[in-house]
């Protein structure tokens, strides 16, 4: 490469807004009518008398909650059954996936395990009672022929399966408690505190957190007393406290022999970038203070050495990376807030989680930062059914600020594989953030470092981990500097360390391009630029983040990378196009395009998650069409069921139009290419029903186009488009890439 071909920015110019006609024939249903009554009405009678019988106290309001499950063919936002549950007199409050085997399956097809949603609605007992009365002699008109045969099954949520993991046998514990309650909710909480009470329940409360429709309650109660806690209709799920991970490393660390350290001179790259890290806290007058600013809490007990280096360790790999000790240690990207979070107390081992979050909440809410860097978390493979506390929260924030998040997947990868036991870790199932798991090596032949926990990660946001990276391992360890007071080093292994190492090349990238690219940008870009070792992505997830920073933001001379940073009104589809030169590409031309964006999110629907979707449909070829009353060019497939990771189950329902990330790769001749595009829809639901949000969507795509063989591709490309795409100029100099 002669000169430095910097990708191409303003590929948002080359979108339009287009009309899409959508059409569909009628509806077929399973059951008929009849057949729906026939099979509800037991369901109904026997969840009646289930309600009858818990206590007056366990109902606020004389209110119980019914579980709906639909049909596997009814869970797309369109059928959602609004108006049966009006009339019932119920009102949804939560949901979640489940799997079943339907009864039986429209247009005469075999049935098989689907998978689909359970629906939780709280109403008056008499309501409930009523519809339980009046279902035998409904009659037919058009809504109920339609609603009536959507619903699979219908019953009442047992106490016993509210209670997740295992439990002690005796004593008192710590619970982590859900319940169906908003933040305005007050009266929910109030019920609940007065049902414990008439229970004769001893219970101490801890902290709590609001998110959407749920409470996450801390409470100190009696192992045996559990299951009666759960007999309140408001509460959601039931768990012991999960204790915080280990702040120490997958093996333990050894100090490298050093002799006079040299640290780097004068001041970071740019003073720009704002990065937060919380972690084991950063001793005062360290030598990384130089650009490390420490923070601490009011009121905390002393740090734990462990911590502390594990905090000194984290953050010499979000300035330095991995340290070569035979070569310069290289100058940091950025400074570092380090928040202290964690603290020693003794005896309280589970006591500590939601008092961790509340520091994180409270500094979050406080300060607007670029990049944030979470290498702890709760010790707790994720779950499908349900979201923690940790996961909400912080995806509630990151949804609503532009923050980048990268947070650690968890060093248990090689925990059961049956009970989920190696399975990533919350909260790296958000959304909205990165996860990073560890790779065994910083150069070729690289696999998954054994201990990095697996994906996959909940539908939507199943390619978890996002990205991984050199994180260490004992025989090739990740060198640190150490937290004693003179500079020394000292090597380490763990997720822990290869999270901040993609952070920083976050930071690099930012630092170097300021606000020409945002952080939507920046995600989507270390997505695109990353190796793929034919490894699963419930192993590495996407692949291992790119070596350099030149290897992100700069194109070789016969392929050209394009970043759209655009934004899409709801419901509406754009056509963004893919420049190529007008001369037909000879040859094979590889395409690969990466599409993010943020979306709010329903913690208390974890199987409708995402309230946004982007459809994203590729038309290779603008000169043909299967029919002349076609409106737009054939379609190729790209991304959709090309999506690894998902089960059997989760493609036949078509789960990746909700993913807030797309990743793929085609494969192409030459002369079947002719103005290729992808076309844009924007999705939008709540809860899982219909919803036209008032805002547009940010959105961010890379576009990469390469024909091996056509040596000046790039700079066809540029002159071709000169006056609408731009290359984007760093406003600091990068090394060149030899």
């Amino acid at each position: 490469m002669a000169a430095q071909n910097f990708l191409l920015g303003r590929g948002e110019r080359l979108t339009d807004e287009i009309v899409v006609k959508l059409g569909g024939g009628p509806k077929q249903h399973p059951y008929s009518f009849g057949e729906a009554c026939k099979r509800l009405v037991p369901m109904v009678s026997k969840a009646v008398q289930r309600i009858d019988k818990l206590p007056e106290e366990a109902c606020p309001q004389n209110e119980a909650v019914i579980s709906v499950t639909l049909h596997p063919e009814y869970i797309a936002k369109s059928y959602y059954p609004t108006r049966l549950l009006r009339d019932v007199g119920v009102k949804v409050i939560g949901s979640r996936p489940r799997v079943i085997k339907p009864e039986k399956r429209s247009r005469h097809r075999e049935p098989l395990e689907m998978l689909t949603t359970e629906l939780f609605a709280m109403g008056p007992r008499t309501s409930i009672r009523a519809w339980s009365q009046r279902l035998p002699t409904l009659r037919l008109d058009h809504q109920k022929e339609v609603l009536l045969p959507s619903i699979e099954e219908i019953s009442t949520p047992a106490p016993r399966k509210k209670i997740i993991g295992q439990l002690p046998h005796s004593g008192r514990i710590t619970l982590e408690t859900v319940l169906h309650a908003g933040e305005l909710d007050l009266e929910m909480i109030h019920a609940f505190s007065h049902f414990l009470e008439k229970q004769e329940i001893s219970v101490v409360y801890g902290r709590r957190f609001y998110v959407k429709g749920l409470c996450f309650l801390e409470l100190d109660a009696p192992v045996d007393r559990v299951e009666d806690i759960a007999l309140f209709t408001g509460v959601r799920i039931v768990r012991q406290m999960p204790g915080l991970r280990n702040l120490r490393p997958a093996e333990r660390s050894t100090i490298v022999p050093t002799k006079d350290l040299k640290l780097p001179d004068g001041q970071p790259v740019s003073n720009n970038v704002q990065v937060a890290v919380f972690d084991g806290g950063v001793p005062d007058n360290h030598p990384l203070t130089k650009w490390v600013r420490p923070y601490e809490f009011p009121g905390m007990m002393p740090a734990k050495s462990n911590d502390q280096s594990h905090g000194v360790g984290v953050s010499s790999a979000v300035l330095f990376g991995h340290i070569n000790p035979q070569q310069p240690i290289p100058r940091p990207y950025s400074y570092i807030d380090h928040y202290r979070v964690v603290d020693d107390k003794p005896g309280q081992i589970n006591t500590d989680l939601y008092e961790v979050l509340d520091r994180i909440e409270y500094v979050l809410g406080s300060k607007d930062y670029d990049f944030i860097n979470l290498s702890l978390g709760p010790r707790l493979p994720i779950e499908d059914k349900d979201v923690h506390a940790w996961t909400a929260v912080l995806d509630e924030y990151l949804s609503k600020n532009s923050t980048l998040a990268m947070v650690a997947v968890g060093n248990d990868g090689e925990g059961d594989t049956i009970s989920g036991l190696d399975r990533i870790q919350v909260p790296s199932d958000c959304v909205n953030a990165m996860a990073i798991g560890a790779c065994d090596k910083p150069d070729d032949n690289w696999q998954r470092a054994s201990y990095s926990s697996k994906g996959p990660g909940r539908s939507p946001g199943i390619v978890k981990p996002d990205l991984v990276d050199f994180g260490g391992v004992l025989t090739r360890p990740f060198v640190v500097i150490d937290s004693d007071m003179q500079p020394t080093l000292r090597t380490t292994q763990g997720t822990s360390f290869a999270t901040p190492n993609v952070l920083r090349l976050g930071i690099g990238v930012r630092a170097h391009f300021g606000t020409n690219l945002n952080h939507l940008a920046i995600r989507a870009l270390l997505i695109h630029t990353c190796e793929n070792n034919q490894q699963s992505h419930s192993e590495v997830g996407w692949g291992r983040v790119a070596r350099s920073l030149s290897d992100v933001v700069q194109c070789e001379d016969d392929s050209v990378r394009i970043v759209y940073q655009g934004e899409i009104t709801p419901a509406k589809y754009i056509r963004a196009l893919i420049p190529i030169p007008k001369i037909p590409l000879q040859g094979i031309v590889s395409i690969t395009s990466t599409i993010c964006y943020k979306s709010p999110t329903d913690p208390h629907h974890p199987g409708n998650y995402t309230r946004a979707g982007l459809e994203v449909t590729f038309r290779p070829h603008s000169e043909r069409f299967k029919s002349d009353s076609q409106l737009h060019p054939n379609p190729a497939k790209f991304f959709g069921k090309k999506l690894l990771g998902a089960t059997e189950i989760e493609l036949r329902q078509d789960a990746w139009k909700w993913e807030n990330c797309l990743h793929a790769t085609c494969r192409k001749r030459g002369h079947s290419l002719k103005n290729p595009c992808f076309d844009i829809h924007y999705n939008s639901r709540l809860e899982g029903r219909n919803f036209t949000p008032e805002d547009k969507l940010n959105y961010a795509m890379v576009v990469s186009v390469q024909a091996k063989g056509v040596n000046d591709l790039y700079n066809q490309v540029v002159r071709q488009y000169a006056t609408v795409i731009e290359p984007l100029k760093p406003i600091l100099e990068i090394p060149i890439r030899t």
